[in-house]
């Protein structure tokens, strides 16, 4: 029986936020992020979804509200779906990060499996937490087709997860804003759920 899931991720957030470690910083989105989310939901318009997922910070809140006047429902917000605490790092930019802390921001997903960032969301239990929504969404829509609206980290762990791979692996695949990554998830193979990738980083907004 397939599941499939779409991981959606917010759109372009506000100008004093880029290249920023947001992280858990409740921000809101730029114009441009505006309009990311409306051709979105555009492309999205005439897709079934069973069920919808989100993340309850404000970035996805807003990307979600255009989506929404397509697929009337209340979504299901799951805590697990926050973007990742940054600790020290939450609210600095990628230059002040090597200037401040002596290691390179492009290599934050390796510092992040190794737990480098000082204060930060354990990995571990940023990986249970992703771990357990991914499963509660298996179990909750199983053999239906959902939304799962959230940030480029929480994405990143829920590909990990599903396709049992490190995360640092993924600094690799690009997770870009108002993005979709669609997967179809079968039945168990090797004690991991059989995932097939159909979409990766797709971007209406852009890609159309």
């Amino acid at each position: 029986m397939k599941t499939s899931l779409y991981f959606i991720r917010h759109a372009e957030v506000e100008e004093s936020y880029h290249r920023v470690f947001g992280g858990r910083i409740d921000m809101g989105l730029s114009q441009k992020g505006h309009d990311q989310a409306a051709a979105l939901a555009g492309w999205l318009r005439n897709r079934r979804f069973d069920t919808v997922y989100a993340s309850p910070m404000q970035r996805v809140q807003l990307t979600l509200a255009p989506f929404r006047q397509h697929h009337p429902g209340e979504p299901v917000l799951l805590e697990g779906l926050r973007e990742v605490d940054f600790g020290a790092w939450t609210g600095f930019g990628w230059n002040e990060v090597e200037e401040k802390f002596g290691m390179s921001a492009f290599d934050w997903l390796e510092h992040m499996e190794h737990d480098r960032i000082h204060q930060a969301e354990p990995i571990e239990h940023f990986r249970q937490r992703v771990a357990q929504s991914v499963h509660y969404i298996l179990q909750h829509s199983r053999g239906t087709t959902a939304a799962v609206f959230a940030h480029g980290g929480v994405i990143r762990m829920a590909l990990s997860v599903l396709l049992g791979l490190p995360m640092r692996k993924f600094e690799h695949f690009e997770i870009d804003y108002a993005s979709v990554s669609w997967l179809d998830i079968g039945e168990l193979k090797a004690g991991r759920p059989r995932t097939e990738i159909q979409l990766l980083n797709f971007t209406p907004w852009r890609d159309l």
